[in-house]
């Protein structure tokens, strides 16, 4: 099932985004062989990789890249995959016996993958590297949070899968197009810094004609308007408001009780902000997160409740689109986008190695 199926996908075990584009790749109908390391496995990879959601619906070999016998197996599958995924430092695969120059001899039409927070090239492309890093170098993680704190890292999201991640499995659908019609695989560099980049460039366009300063915490997206912010309630709880269109303010005003107020500080001078923000503090605290849920949901007022992870996965609008679902007993995201005609599914986990009989039959060894 899927619009990916019958695409065949080698991944070699790591964490992350690497595994996350696997997984996206797997969701929408991909046969995604996994490729992990043979014998324990321990730290994060013990902690994380036999258990990880991000494995769901993919096959699982065990095998050792250093031991001559596996790399036949390795050298196998790739012969018959359409696209490989590797998330080693630059070199490895190469040491290995099993870069690009090697495999696309073998295999021309390969869509070799590679994920890297720095990239191939460049003068940091050999270090060690994580999610905050990326997004510090980029510029990414300097302008969020508040204008008097320190910058707040959004978890791991806006680089490793995010930048990473998803443009990793863009970029490989995008080659396997290409190789498809006319035969002819390529490399696909996806490193962290470059997809995070590209994610920022409607704030750069903004910079460019002056609508943005080059400050956290003062602009119209980044908490700097009132009227784009996050408000504690009475419980101890909070709603986020994006009112930014004059209608959806006008509609967060009715709510508020705030309609017609001739007192209220004018939203569109910037020096009136503070406050409005003081106004709009007094008010929002005067209630719970629910009784104020309870005004707005399904108005116009861009008003939301800011749920913790669990209690998102039990939300009304959530629960009725089905966003989580709930598989082998584990609830999670389940599959997106969604396919009219093809539609995606939430595979199962596999326990390391689980598959290695059965795709060693079908390599015929």
């Amino acid at each position: 099932m899927g619009p990916l199926e019958g695409v065949r996908v080698v991944e070699f075990a790591g964490l992350g985004p690497g595994p996350f584009c696997g997984m996206l790749l797997a969701d929408l109908g991909a046969d995604v062989v996994r490729i992990d390391r043979k014998g324990a496995r321990g730290g994060l990879i013990g902690a994380l990789g036999a258990t990880s959601l991000l494995d769901r619906g993919k096959r699982s070999i065990a095998l050792d890249l250093k031991d001559p016998d596996d790399v036949l197996v390795v050298r196998a599958l790739v012969r018959r995959a359409d696209v490989l995924l590797e998330g080693f430092r630059p070199g490895v695969m190469e040491r290995l016996g099993l870069g690009p120059d090697a495999l696309l001899q073998e295999n021309p039409a390969l869509v070799y993958g590679r994920m890297t927070g720095w990239g191939q090239t460049g003068p940091l492309a050999h270090s060690a590297g994580h999610d905050i890093g990326y997004i510090a170098l980029t510029g990414a993680l300097g302008a969020t949070g508040r204008p008097d704190e320190r910058p707040a890292p959004p978890m791991n999201l806006l680089g490793d899968f995010g930048g990473g991640g998803v443009f990793l499995a863009l970029g490989a659908v995008s080659a396997l197009v290409h190789a498809r019609a006319t035969g002819q695989g390529q490399v696909v560099d996806a490193a962290i810094v470059d997809g995070t980049a590209v994610l920022t460039t409607m704030i750069h366009g903004m910079l460019d004609v002056g609508a943005w300063t080059d400050r956290r915490g003062v602009n119209l997206l980044d908490t700097g308007a009132p009227f784009y912010d996050v408000y504690r309630c009475a419980d101890g709880q909070y709603l986020a408001v994006g009112a930014l269109e004059e209608q959806f303010y006008a509609a967060l005003l009715d709510g508020l009780g705030l309609a017609g107020d001739p007192t209220l500080p004018d939203r569109t001078d910037p020096t009136q902000w503070p406050a409005l923000r003081d106004r709009l503090t007094d008010v929002f605290a005067g209630r719970t997160r629910d009784e104020w849920w309870a005004v707005f949901e399904g108005t116009d007022a861009c008003v939301a409740p800011v749920w913790s992870l669990l209690e998102a996965t039990r939300d009304r609008h959530n629960t009725e689109r089905e966003v989580f679902v709930e598989v082998d007993g584990r609830v999670q995201p389940a599959v997106a986008p969604r396919f009219s005609v093809t539609p995606g599914a939430v595979g199962r986990v596999p326990t390391p190695g689980e598959h290695g009989d059965e795709i060693r039959a079908e390599l015929g060894l």
